[in-house]
């Protein structure tokens, strides 16, 4: 790869937590990349919500195919800015791996449940299902990944919590960023989240074109598409007005990221940290009209009487799997009643693994488990 200087530069890596052989025939970026596409937690966000629970259709996204969205649109942009695109897609596959079933509202729900205990952020349980929980090798627990991608996957941290994290969490405490491919995969995931969002609400009926209109964003390129093709079929049109607005902030990215980067004059990706606001973002113009887009979803979408009744459910579900779990840790699977009587005694404890073992489930997983509990026709 034709890397410029403030991109990740492999032999500047931070290294891993248990040093190991490098690689023979991949970068150590692409071996974080492989090892998070072949982690069970990977493998379960084809089954856990964006938006739309899981088996309310077979089209709409879900955390596996959004994160994929995002390693596309980061790969793109980092490639274009001469980033490390093997890094930018590490992270932006591993973003979601601490994700709850049920979306938004489950994490809030394991929240609540959580406050006693430290709660609950899903940026740190993907950093947690990395460091600790997969169980796949036989030399050092979770994935062992770089310090590069770690620091990636933890988006937002309070200052409390980074204090426990040594040098990860020195950039909260000092209120400095991340490098230059970490910042691009969470602007990678804010592009592929607010367009998928519009498609899957206009697809699920819950959102009309005409409404969308008054958002700059879609009135922009949708007036575009009318004009160009009259006859188009509705359904395409939509396709062809999400294309052209996934272009126009991918191309607005990528030039004023290039700008900032020049004029702020770093030279290698330290440099980038050092600094107290990120190099890899949108022009202001463009910033708020991102911004009143997020707006008209969250009143519009998010809010819509159909999400917040799913989302009502999904918080009752969270709720009496986590309350049940804590009064009688003989509800627990086996291995999850061994790691309590394995790792540390007390009530934060109990719980953390607890919270562990729901914010592990797939929405239809946790469904089942509700069922089992609470249903007397589920008998096992």
């Amino acid at each position: 790869m034709n890397l410029a200087s403030y991109a990740a530069i492999e032999a500047r890596s931070r290294g891993r937590c248990y040093p190991e052989t490098a690689p023979a025939y991949r970068s150590e970026y692409q071996r974080d990349r492989d090892r998070i596409i072949h982690c069970a937690a990977f493998r379960r966000l084809e089954y856990k919500t964006q938006v739309f629970v899981n088996h309310e259709g077979d089209l709409f996204r879900t955390r596996l195919t959004h994160s994929i969205e995002v390693a596309q649109i980061g790969r793109s942009v980092a490639r274009a800015l001469k980033l490390n695109e093997d890094l930018t897609e590490a992270v932006a596959l591993a973003h979601d791996l601490g994700h709850t079933p049920f979306g938004h509202s489950g994490q809030e729900a394991l929240n609540a449940c959580m406050q006693a205990f430290g709660g609950f952020e899903h940026n740190l349980q993907s950093l947690r299902v990395v460091d600790l929980l997969e169980e796949r090798y036989a030399e050092f627990p979770g994935l062992n990944l770089t310090f590069e991608t770690r620091e990636g996957i933890l988006k937002h941290c309070s200052v409390k919590k980074a204090q426990e994290l040594g040098e990860l969490g020195r950039r909260f405490i000092e209120n400095r960023q991340p490098g230059l491919e970490a910042q691009l995969a969470n602007l990678a995931d804010e592009i592929a989240y607010n367009n998928h969002d519009v498609d899957d609400g206009l697809r699920s009926g819950l959102l009309e074109p005409d409404q969308l209109a008054e958002t700059a964003l879609f009135s922009e390129q949708y007036a575009a598409v009318e004009k160009a093709y009259a006859d188009l079929a509705p359904r395409r049109r939509v396709h062809e007005v999400i294309r052209r607005m996934i272009n126009r902030l991918v191309v607005d990215l990528i030039e004023n990221s290039r700008k900032l980067i020049t004029e702020s004059g770093v030279k290698n990706s330290d440099d980038a940290r050092a600094l107290a606001v990120p190099l890899i973002a949108h022009s202001e113009p463009v910033k708020k009209k991102i911004h009143e887009l997020k707006q008209f979803l969250r009143h519009h979408l998010y809010a819509h009487y159909r999400v917040r009744r799913m989302s009502l459910k999904a918080d009752r579900v969270v709720r009496l799997l986590f309350n049940a779990f804590n009064e009688d840790i003989r509800l627990l699977p086996p291995q999850y009643q061994e790691k309590l009587q394995q790792g540390e005694d007390g009530e934060a404890a109990q719980a953390r693994i607890i919270a562990d073992y729901i914010a592990g489930m797939t929405d239809r997983y946790a469904i089942q488990e509700h069922a089992r509990l609470f249903e007397p026709s589920e008998l096992t």
